[in-house]
């Protein structure tokens, strides 16, 4: 007679398979697929994986084959979650995690998803993700040992099915069969990730002692500062980090046209631009790689390279600006919501945050103030200071940030005031739940964040700037995979402008376009390159020659 129970096992069976298969063999590059890819024909796989564990759980002894199953199903429930991290940071940063490198940029995701969504939110995501981390390693032993059982109650129908599933392996493995471009359907999915996972660890150390060696060959260490940017002396050098401003922005038409009309915007108050490329070391996030790559003149492409560096003593832009002694070195940072002890490694002499920018307006989204009021208040308290010596500062504009809305809109300068007028703006802004839904107007948010953030520098120079503005601004990294695809380069534009034609002649050699824009034909060169280009070509050995008015 049948076991009343038996009717309920195989529904469950059936999910516990379901489960273990899908963890097994879907890609953790699954958003990832071309468009318009069916998802179930990056399913159509067979499991290298569940072919050898069910080979070795049906020859163990039944004791030792549970206990097996409940460890094998723990390490796949670990793998499991390191790939839906794998594919939300694919999805964020056109990347891969690194299991022993990224761990600190879950509290930067939560501080993210505080200041821009709410602390009952951030809460509640970091419940759900703590959840999900304990649920999914339990959930897949419980499924391991239900089919490890279910095998050894049906053993021989279990050896059949193991054959016919390894020659298929065997046959789809040499054809190279594959239903989707990079998905193969033989699979061994779970086995590169955990190779890849255990990979990291040998592979951070050895980064870890060249990163060392890298830092400490330094050309412009021992240089005094009576050397160091001869060529700038008594100007005032801004140097601004437009946020998310990637090469694709340039694309937009939007974009084209604030850079178009701001080149001859700026040309007729007698300014000049020169505009190139450079590869920066993130994409989609990772703001401070970036700003401390350019900085630095090393390659901070992961947390350890960023931690090492800003723990050292490296020559920084600011820092050599303030080796020369000729300059006052400000860091005009929105951003920074919390201590930043980073700003003693870069050389400020004094640091504005978001709290002593004195900003009494809401909020949008992550950004914690409009660029057009971070730029009033650094004239305020910095540019316009009466008696001061010459500026170098570093500003750094939040506004271009993901979620790209709401937006503020610009305004006169004379109404910035402390920021409340923005209450009004924020209050009919079009709001993040209207726009994420929908990648269209996502990529046209982005677009208008950008042209927003540049129309507001073109607009202060064109308002504030003299003879002796030097102002180099630059994009950070790329936007999201969601703006540019998951092919986009690395590449981000570079402007250099100045009043004073010696200075754009010193950069005669570099090859870049004139104006705001680069061409697209424009150099590109690593982030990394810039700090040493720059301090050779306006230091005492350059060569100064006037260049033609612009046209």
């Amino acid at each position: 007679m049948s076991s009343p129970h038996r009717p309920r096992r195989w529904p469950l069976t059936a999910f516990a398979a379901v489960v273990v298969f899908l963890a097994l063999v879907v890609p953790e590059q699954i958003t990832r697929l071309p468009a318009g890819t069916p998802v179930w024909r990056a399913l159509v796989r067979v499991p290298l994986e569940a072919i050898a564990v069910f080979t070795l759980l049906l020859v163990l002894p039944r004791r030792a084959r549970g206990i097996v199953a409940g460890v094998l199903g723990a390490v796949l429930g670990m793998l499991t979650v390191l790939k839906v991290i794998d594919g939300g940071f694919f999805a964020a940063l056109a990347r891969s995690f690194d299991p022993v490198l990224d761990w600190p940029l879950f509290a930067d995701g939560y501080r993210f998803v505080r200041d821009s969504s709410g602390a009952a939110v951030a809460v509640i995501a970091v419940v759900v993700a703590a959840g999900a981390a304990v649920g999914v390693p339990v959930a897949m032993v419980w499924a391991m040992r239900r089919l490890a059982a279910a095998a050894d109650r049906h053993r021989l129908a279990s050896r059949r099915s193991l054959l016919a599933a390894a020659l298929a392996w065997l046959l789809l493995a040499v054809s190279g069969t594959s239903f989707v471009p990079g998905v193969y359907a033989a699979s061994d999915t779970a086995v590169a990730l955990a190779r890849d996972s255990i990979g990291t660890v040998p592979a951070a150390l050895r980064d870890k002692r060249e990163f060392a060696a890298q830092t400490a060959d330094d050309a412009f260490a021992a240089v005094p500062g009576d050397q160091l940017l001869t060529g700038l002396r008594g100007k005032d050098v801004l140097l601004m980090f437009v946020e998310s401003y990637g090469r694709d922005a340039l694309d937009t038409a939007p974009v084209r046209t604030a850079l178009a009309g701001g080149t001859k915007q700026l040309a007729a108050h007698g300014f000049a631009a020169r505009s190139g490329f450079l590869q920066s070391p993130t994409a989609g996030g990772g703001s401070w790689l970036a700003h401390s790559t350019l900085q630095s003149g090393v390659w901070i492409d992961n947390q350890q390279r960023y931690r090492s560096l800003v723990s050292g003593d490296r020559l920084t832009l600011t820092s050599a600006f303030a080796k020369a002694g000729a300059w006052r070195t400000v860091g005009v940072e929105p951003g920074v919501t919390y201590a930043w002890p980073e700003g003693t490694f870069y050389g400020y002499d004094h640091v504005y945050d978001s709290h002593t920018l004195s900003y009494h307006g809401p909020a949008f989204s992550w950004s914690t103030m409009p660029d057009q009021f971070t730029l009033k208040s650094f004239t305020d308290q910095e540019y316009h200071r009466p008696g001061r010596a010459p500026l170098m500062a570093e500003i750094t504009f939040v506004s271009s940030h993901t979620p790209w809305s709401p937006l503020p809109t610009l305004i006169g300068w004379d109404q910035v005031g402390d920021g409340s007028v923005y209450t009004q703006q924020h209050a009919y802004a079009t709001p993040t739940s209207q726009v994420w839904p929908d990648t269209v107007k996502i990529r046209s948010a982005y677009a208008q964040s950008i042209t927003y953030s540049l129309d507001s520098l073109i607009s202060w120079v064109s308002t504030y700037g003299d003879d002796n503005l030097v102002l180099v601004f630059l994009g950070d990294h790329q936007p999201a995979p969601v703006v540019v695809g998951d092919h986009a380069t690395h590449d981000v534009p570079i402007t250099v402008l100045a009043h004073d034609r010696r200075v754009l002649g010193r950069m005669a050699g570099w090859g870049w376009s004139e104006g705001l824009q680069p061409a697209p034909n424009a150099p590109v060169w690593p982030m990394n390159a810039f700090r040493d280009r720059f301090l050779t070509a306006f230091g005492p050995a350059s060569v100064s020659r006037p260049l033609s008015p612009p046209r």
